[in-house]
């Protein structure tokens, strides 16, 4: 495993450990979205030391040294793409509806006394909306060009040109959901319970503090490894074939 130092960009650093993300979810720092800053940049955007994150990194290092990972910046594009699916994808197509129901009940209930659940149900709408778009564009178009252009081993001609072309909507994409995320963490205190919180209402921020982790991860694996992955072997294949990729 690497050395951790403060000039590697924090994306790179949960690539090489995926545990230390449970370092970054405690200190704030984003992973996913964010994960192209240097380490040192993060911390002092969230006014945290530097040295006090590396000391935490350093420790989840040496919990999770005996764990067993998969490492997916060395499995094949079609796994990663396969856990994606499985993991991620089909979390949200059930939690999203959920968490909707949730939202309405719990707004409706307790909007009175609590009234920035009606901005965080306006905001879940549209980040459900965002979300369901999006799966449905990695799954027809973005994730069968990536594993076509790994079997074929050579550049996949499709309407949208480069896979860089739709990369690039997704990473867009992706920047507005972790905004949306921001705003729920906000409005929610930290995702924090209030003295009158009935069971649902309990139910709600923890649901929401759970898709929060999930959303993180499953940006990173695609920010971080799938996407740079997918654009590394497109340009290799298209020098090999002495062609440039549109």
């Amino acid at each position: 495993m690497s050395g951790i130092n403060l000039s590697t960009p924090v994306g790179e650093l949960v690539v090489q450990n995926a545990a230390r993300s449970r370092v970054f979810e405690r200190f704030g720092i984003d992973y996913c979205c964010g994960g192209h800053r240097p380490l040192n940049e993060a911390c002092a955007e969230q006014g945290v030391s530097g040295q006090t994150v590396v000391e935490a990194l350093r420790q989840i290092d040496a919990e999770s040294a005996g764990a067993p990972q998969r490492d997916w910046s060395a499995a094949s594009l079609s796994s990663l793409i396969e856990h994606i699916l499985d993991t991620h994808h089909c979390y949200l197509k059930e939690e999203l509806p959920r968490l909707t129901a949730l939202l309405d009940k719990v707004s409706q209930v307790h909007g009175e006394r609590h009234p920035s659940l009606h901005e965080c149900r306006r905001v879940f709408a549209g980040l459900r909306e965002e979300l369901e778009s999006h799966m449905a564009k990695e799954e027809m178009i973005l994730f069968p060009m990536i594993a076509r252009m790994e079997a074929s081993r050579a550049i996949v001609v499709e309407h949208c040109g480069s896979v860089q072309n739709p990369i690039r909507v997704m990473e867009a994409e992706h920047d507005g959901a972790g905004n949306a995320l921001a705003i729920l963490r906000d409005r929610t205190d930290g995702y924090t319970v209030p003295a009158d919180a009935c069971g649902s209402y309990r139910a709600l921020l923890d649901g929401l503090h759970t898709l929060e982790q999930d959303l993180h991860q499953h940006i990173h694996k695609e920010n971080n490894i799938l996407f740079p992955r997918a654009i590394r072997l497109e340009s290799e294949l298209a020098a090999r074939a002495n062609v440039r990729p549109s």
